[in-house]
């Protein structure tokens, strides 16, 4: 867990703690597609298809669930590495002496878990694109399962680099749902 970097906060977060009462059919699907993908790994981990992605908008609950997938797997014995986009870029900027030694270990994790993916900024920065497609073609040449939350829609990161977004498009194919809709489904704003 530790070497995981899911934060104290973040090693809460289950399925069991997810409340769907009330909530959008959407976000009931998100539950159990997340829900699904964490039962199904054993089986599905060595397939072209082995990969999660929860997108679109904001306070749905993306990142509980798809922390809670990270927990599930975790907690058998499977190896998550979690890299915040923001806060991972702002890192791997920090240092550029390590820099192939970083992505290297985004890499060849057994699943990396990419949270908030294309958050900050308008658009990603050439650095961003130039090692996410580095990470994502890698694991996607060899069939290393990602798990990913972004607000974007897989058409909104092919505006930014469409062999990243068919990528994660292909990997997250059985496991993907994109969450449209309004306010309602902003947990935060209903409280």
């Amino acid at each position: 867990m530790s070497s995981s970097h899911i934060t104290e906060e973040f090693q809460r977060k289950s399925f069991d703690n997810f409340d769907c009462d009330g909530r959008p059919g959407i976000v009931t699907n998100a539950y159990e597609c997340a829900k699904g993908y964490a039962e199904d790994f054993p089986d599905i981990r060595n397939t072209p298809q082995n990969s999660l992605a929860l997108l679109g908008r904001s306070g749905c609950g993306k990142t509980h669930l798809t922390i809670a997938a990270s927990n599930q797997l975790l907690s058998r014995g499977v190896a998550v590495v979690y890299f915040p986009w923001v806060e991972g870029f702002n890192e791997l900027k920090n240092d550029l002496s390590q820099l192939d030694q970083r992505i290297r270990r985004l890499q060849q994790a057994e699943v990396l878990f990419i949270d908030d993916m294309f958050k900050g900024r308008a658009e990603p920065t050439a650095f961003q694109l130039e090692q996410l497609f580095a990470i994502v073609n890698d694991r996607y040449l060899n069939k290393r399962p990602m798990i990913v939350s972004s607000e974007q829609t897989i058409a909104q990161m092919c505006e930014y680099d469409e062999a990243i977004a068919s990528r994660i498009n292909e990997m997250c194919r059985d496991y993907k749902v994109t969450l449209t809709g309004g306010l309602e489904l902003n947990y935060r704003l209903l409280t």
